[in-house]
């Protein structure tokens, strides 16, 4: 009775409540049955899926072990539910930057999965989308895309065109087209994931609204500001109905409205609403947890715009001890706030500071998604722009010409030939001389 309550806790995001339940059940079930019957260890699981949730990553790491090393010697180690506890490992190890332990976890997975259940169940097909996701946050684009198509091809057999797993996958292609700037595909694709939600779960599920803050999410990276702003308003309009103020669902939707505001120089609006998203995050997560970084980061973007350069390196500098400490000195998001930074210190004549700063993103990145990877990470490509811009200005033009070509020939492949960048780029390069 406490792990199902704990489970309703969850969903409706008060995560005290369900730790409290959680710990209760467990020490009801170590008490009647044993620290390493099965489901006693279920229990140590949720627990652990709990802390990961929150950003307790030690602790949730700690349960996993615990959870994996019972189940192993209970049940042994092709058993599904072992199987589960490693796949869920797996995430963590991919949240926290530790790519290689997470692939390895996921593919340990899937071969039983695949084992026990076969390629086409539904179960397996969950480790595949995993592992796509995985694929996707390392850059590797046409790996990820390929694991999609075989889990959207999947669920659309097992379960139809219209079923909210295969909706999920849509989603998550749509995802991948958006990054890879393919926007009339990833438009599609979001499109057909909201028709899906808005018929199988109503126009104010909480899966139809994420699906409305992705495509404004879209809308705003094209520029398209009043249907993107339309957008966000209709999801956290829905999300503060269904969830209330304070969910954590609520307050990434407020951050995705603030960076619009952002984007848009708009600092007067932006500025209450990510005060608003950071004492949530702190509330919700505590201060450390990489959502909350999130706004920090987002905040500190807010004072480098208005010129308030004191409090803008603050916030850098606290949001990347956060992620160093979280998911490590060279995850995507860590060297996204090392790149912030860069910025920052060039804005301020640091030229230094912000080229030492632009060389540690730039070799992270490389190091990451490696030399294939980012030819196409628009982060890296970003960064590498910054650092030929920062060369040019210093009267170093050998290197900015190298450096601009890089990105010119990463923008090709990500924007096209004739996007504004590529023209930028152009006119840059051609201005240097040999």
């Amino acid at each position: 009775m406490s792990a199902n309550l704990g489970i309703l806790y969850v969903d409706l995001g008060q995560f005290k409540e369900a730790e409290a339940m959680y710990e209760r059940a467990l020490q009801c079930k170590e008490k009647a049955w044993g620290p390493d019957h099965a489901s006693t260890l279920d229990t140590v699981n949720d627990l652990a899926n709990l802390y990961k949730r929150q950003g307790q990553l030690k602790k949730a790491k700690a349960m996993y072990e615990r959870a994996l090393q019972g189940k192993e010697k209970a049940l042994g180690p092709e058993h599904i539910s072992t199987l589960d506890t490693i796949n869920n490992f797996a995430v963590l190890y991919a949240d926290q930057g530790q790519f290689k332990m997470a692939e390895a976890m996921y593919e340990q997975a899937l071969q039983g999965f695949e084992k026990a259940l076969g390629p086409d169940y539904a179960s397996t097909l969950d480790i595949v989308n995993n592992l796509a996701n995985l694929y996707a946050d390392l850059g590797h684009r046409k790996k990820a895309e390929a694991m999609y198509e075989r889990v959207l091809q999947g669920f659309e057999k097992t379960w139809g065109p219209e079923h909210t797993s295969t909706l999920n996958t849509v989603n998550n292609l749509a995802l991948l087209y958006a990054d890879q700037r393919q926007l009339k595909k990833a438009e599609t694709m979001y499109k057909r994931a909201l028709q899906g939600f808005e018929k199988a779960w109503g126009p104010d599920h909480t899966s139809t609204l994420d699906t409305v803050n992705n495509l404004a999410n879209l809308y705003a990276s094209q520029g398209q500001f009043k249907i993107a702003k339309a957008m966000y308003e209709r999801a956290l309009q829905g999300k503060e109905k269904a969830w209330g103020l304070e969910h954590t669902s609520t307050l990434d939707t407020i951050t995705n409205l603030a960076n619009l505001y952002i984007s848009q120089g708009q600092y007067n609006k932006a500025e209450p609403i990510c005060e608003r998203a950071l004492q949530g995050f702190e509330k919700a997560w505590g201060p450390d947890h990489t959502s909350t970084l999130a706004i920090i980061n987002s905040l500190a973007n807010l004072y480098a715009g208005q010129g308030q350069y004191n409090k803008a390196e603050a916030m850098y500098e606290r949001a990347l001890q956060g992620f160093e400490k979280a998911w490590g000195s060279e995850h995507t998001s860590t060297l996204l706030t090392v790149n912030n930074l860069a910025l920052l210190y060039k804005s301020q004549g640091h030229f230094k500071n912000a080229e030492a700063m632009y060389e540690r993103a730039l070799r992270g990145y490389e190091k990451v998604l490696g030399k294939d990877g980012i030819t196409t990470c628009i982060p890296f490509l970003n960064a590498v722009q910054n650092m030929g811009h920062l060369c040019a200005i210093q009267g170093q033009e050998i290197r900015a010409k190298e450096l601009y070509t890089v990105a010119l020939t990463g923008a090709r492949n990500v924007f096209g030939d004739s996007s504004g960048r590529v023209k930028e780029l152009e006119h840059r390069v051609e201005g240097l001389s040999d």
